[in-house]
């Protein structure tokens, strides 16, 4: 069995992670020992023996909509978002003079093109204008804010989330401020691939949610589960290719 939860798992909040992950396996009575850190994302979330993990939006509904079970999302309260739903920030560094209202003359930095955060809101937030002069895949949205701020990028797409935890981590973020915001669409859904074991799980989730101690609630910013109907999640739009 599988188990990991990678979308927020960097090094400063994984023992937080770890803390959410026990509680979880404790109060449903089964499962790994550990978080996986090893296996990449997709040949986790598609393996048959995914027990628990965390996707984006813009996967799930491409493509693992058809394989695994949404277990439900959590809610990090997210600024001007309903509970569950997130959005994304527009970056550029400060006192650039970069606008979103023509991207046309700049270098837009993304993680990859199956982020809805990272690529799918920008394309959504820009539609129908001139594209950016440059687009460059730079493999994660820290990376991709690091690329602004060293001025390899102008501008950058970056979840909300991860962005609290960039200008919480990171000092290079001071150099960096937040342009324009995107839409709001339902958040990263845990899944499972084992269809049976869903409603339990769900409850596992809940219950080591509210069993988490405050510290570790506060440092990975989860506040609750909330159930998205898959629907919802289907009905957003899926990027042009580009």
């Amino acid at each position: 069995m599988i188990a990991s939860l990678g979308m927020y798992d960097r090094s400063e909040v994984a023992h937080a992670n770890d803390a959410l992950w026990g509680l979880i396996r404790d109060h449903l009575g089964f499962g790994p020992d550990r978080l996986n850190r090893d296996t990449p994302f997709w040949e986790s979330w598609q393996s048959p023996g995914l027990l628990f993990s965390q996707t984006c939006g813009l996967p799930y509904r491409s493509i693992l909509h058809k394989s695994v079970t949404l277990v439900g999302t959590p809610d990090y309260g997210i600024m001007g978002c309903e509970p569950g739903f997130y959005r994304s920030v527009i970056i550029a560094r400060r006192l650039s003079g970069a606008e979103v209202t023509d991207v046309s003359t700049l270098r837009f930095a993304f993680n990859e093109q199956r982020s809805q955060s990272g690529w799918a809101a920008f394309w959504d937030h820009v539609e129908g204008d001139a594209p950016p002069a440059e687009v460059i895949e730079t493999g994660g949205h820290i990376a991709s804010a690091k690329a602004v701020a060293e001025g390899r990028a102008d501008i950058a797409s970056i979840d909300m989330h991860t962005w609290k935890m960039i200008c919480t981590f990171d000092d290079f973020s001071h150099t960096l401020e937040v342009i324009s915001v995107t839409s709001p669409t339902p958040g990263l859904p845990y899944i499972t691939a084992l269809h049976d074991s869903a409603s339990a799980i769900q409850s596992a989730v809940s219950l080591a949610i509210r069993d988490l101690d405050q510290s570790d609630r506060d440092l990975i910013g989860i506040r609750s589960l909330v159930s998205i109907p898959k629907a919802q999640y289907l009905a957003v739009p899926l990027p042009l290719t580009r």
